[in-house]
């Protein structure tokens, strides 16, 4: 931008009809913008998710336990024009938090959502979980964003052009065994990708799949609002689907599309 959890995570799926509601836990606190946990908690519930929200005002704060029985852990969006310094240090305030605590419990078969400033701290500074890195779209060659303003950005979503909400969000440098990139943005960089770290995986979106209505209306943009809770239960679904059954090497191999 050291600490273990209490336990390894089952592998799941996106829920079916009638099974038991795995469990989502969505940071809530100075390091992530307002109204951005519950945008969060929206896409995640609407995808059959139980979310609880971890942080310093919360019922679950960081500590070795904190992540043991969650399916998904979720950094969402920051504050418009906070530094991905900024906030990696605001976090790494929180009471109980390490990067490690994190780190442990992905690499231990965990799952991790970084949506816009959640996917900038998946790189560094932050939990340094990207074969690669992420930085910032609107300074890239040929970016078709070239401002911090909330509005619109057009990506290639599995190859089919799509449009999202977007607020300085980041692009991903990463290549690796079992990467797969969901998202492109209109100068090829990648806009939403899901990679394996350890056992467990990561997924990133520089646009905001799960942006409501609203963000949309307070600034006068089209509604894109049910397109971009589509794209982000796929996003979901790549992130959640089971690993793949372990060949001669011990790295995952790519994921097929839903």
């Amino acid at each position: 931008m050291a600490a273990g959890c209490g336990g390894e995570p089952a592998e799941r799926s996106l829920p079916q009809r009638g099974e038991e509601r795995p469990t989502a836990l969505v940071y809530r606190g100075p390091a992530a913008c307002e109204g951005c946990p519950e945008a969060a908690r929206g896409l995640l519930e609407r995808a059959g998710f139980a979310v609880r929200f971890i942080g310093p005002e919360e019922r679950v704060r960081f500590g070795p336990a904190a992540l043991a029985d969650a399916a998904v852990y979720v950094q969402p969006g920051g504050t418009n024009g906070q530094e991905v310094g900024t906030a990696w240090d605001l976090l790494a305030r929180e009471p109980g938090f390490t990067p490690d605590l994190v780190r442990a419990y992905v690499r231990g078969g965990g799952r991790y959502l970084g949506l816009c400033m959640g996917g900038y701290l998946a790189g560094d500074p932050g939990f340094d979980l990207l074969p690669g890195d992420s930085g910032e779209y609107i300074r890239s060659p040929d970016a078709t964003v070239t401002d911090e303003q909330d509005g619109l950005v057009d990506v290639l979503w599995r190859g089919r052009p799509q449009r999202m909400y977007f607020q300085d969000g980041p692009y991903f440098d990463v290549d690796g065994p079992g990467t797969d990139v969901l998202a492109r943005y209109p100068n090829g960089r990648t806009a939403a990708a899901v990679a394996p770290y350890g056992r467990g995986r990561v997924a990133v979106s520089g646009p905001h799949p799960e942006a409501p209505a609203d963000w949309y209306g307070d600034y006068g943009l089209p509604d894109h609002s049910a397109t971009g809770l589509t794209l982000g239960e796929d996003l979901l679904h790549a992130l959640t689907a089971p690993a793949p059954t372990a060949g001669p090497s011990p790295t995952p191999t790519p994921t097929p599309a839903p």
